[in-house]
């Protein structure tokens, strides 16, 4: 949320046959660990950010160097999930989560109808951008990064950063700047191969172990649910399994990395379906890739977890998951006002995640009618990690 200047001027909470084989191997991981370091790509992941307001943070996104479009939609992301009406607990108001004072000094009238209005996104994200680049200037001659800066500004106040000379010691505020460096990566757009994580083939090969299970509503894969899960909590219980805590829900996990495109898929990928596929909160299923043009997924109620196709008429695209990328994500509550309750501090173990020494159990027979090769990729050689989501 922002507040005033020099008090406080933000708080982020906070597949099939032989070339399936050949596809989920050990083999594909090496050849196509072709990465790309990190950077701050001007453009936008397709997919990424609701269609309405694409232009809006493309435009205003490129007001200043120190911000951009990938960097603007993060921090959005971070403050509202793009919800236009989101009120916080502590009066925050909109898409760019203003506090009333601020929005009183820096609105702007993004879309030129005469009014301010900050339920309005053209005028929320244009005086988001706006509010970030007075911050930029205004500390523009304190050693180091200037963007870093400017997020330490926006979360921790101007006065701290001058005080400290740089990100002033504050937990919160130095995960905040992590948090939106971090996340600004799902939102930029790939200019070269994504490289490939290292967790996905203990992802798939706990998912392959969950063949056959039923799908449960909600389910978690928790005792008091039978060990059941629904496509969300089965993806979210594949990545925990190997060290990495995803959100609850399918949109949310859509942030988790940077998306490949349809034909750089690698398996370990996060896929996707949407009702609307110019709208990534309309995202209502997530599956885990296997190579070929497969799945692992739980579906519906009714069915059980199994392979299914990815070529289907709502896929909206995937998501290479980093453990940067999720450790970035808001953790919200359930009130739908956008209010963050956790997460944000990538680099750090996810709140509820110990170490554990539990040997990774044999995988289950798939069902009948599966691709034969899927259940031929060996145990990951990698420690185990459990806990609750945080």
């Amino acid at each position: 949320m922002v507040l005033r200047k020099g008090v406080r001027a933000a708080v982020a909470g906070g597949a099939v046959g032989f070339g399936f084989l050949l596809l989920i191997g050990a083999g594909t991981y090496a050849a196509s660990g072709l990465g790309q370091a990190p950077g701050s790509s001007a453009a936008l992941a397709p997919g990424t950010v609701p269609a309405a307001y694409q232009g809006l943070i493309q435009q205003w996104g490129a007001k200043c160097p120190e911000i951009s479009p990938p960097m603007l939609a993060a921090q959005l992301y971070q403050e509202s999930g793009f919800d236009p009406s989101a009120r916080s607990g502590v009066g925050a108001l909109g898409l760019a989560q203003f506090m009333p004072g601020t929005w009183a000094e820096y609105a702007v009238d993004g879309d030129g109808d005469g009014k301010k209005d900050v339920w309005d996104p053209a005028d929320a994200i244009a005086s988001a951008a706006t509010y970030d680049c007075d911050l930029a200037h205004d500390v523009a001659d304190i050693p180091g990064d200037r963007q870093a800066n400017m997020l330490a500004a926006y979360n921790g106040g101007e006065d701290n950063v001058r005080k400290y000379q740089g990100i002033p010691p504050f937990a919160e505020t130095q995960g905040y700047v992590r948090s939106i460096q971090a996340l600004m990566q799902s939102f930029s757009a790939p200019t070269s191969t994504v490289a490939v994580s290292p967790q996905a083939s203990g992802a798939i090969y706990f998912a392959q172990t969950k063949l056959g299970t039923p799908y449960q509503w909600g389910g978690e894969g928790l005792a008091s649910q039978n060990y059941e899960f629904d496509c969300s909590g089965l993806t979210q219980a594949a990545y925990l399994s190997v060290g990495i805590t995803l959100p609850r829900v399918a949109n949310d996990q859509w942030y988790a990395g940077q998306h490949p495109s349809r034909d750089q898929l690698r398996p370990g990928d996060l896929v996707f379906f949407a009702n609307d596929l110019t709208d990534p909160r309309s995202i209502h299923h997530v599956g885990i890739y296997v190579g070929g043009g497969y799945m692992i997924d739980a579906p519906h109620t009714g069915a059980v977890v199994r392979y299914d196709s990815i070529d289907q008429k709502d896929y909206i695209g995937a998501t290479r998951v980093t453990q940067d990328g999720a450790a970035a994500l808001p953790v919200r509550d359930n009130s739908g006002n956008g209010n963050i309750t956790g997460g944000s501090d990538p680099g750090a173990t996810a709140p509820g995640q110990q170490q554990s020494t539990t040997p990774t159990p044999a995988p289950s027979t798939p069902p009948a009618g599966t691709p034969p090769a899927a259940a031929a990729l060996p145990a990951p050689d990698a420690t185990v990690r459990t806990g609750k989501q945080a």
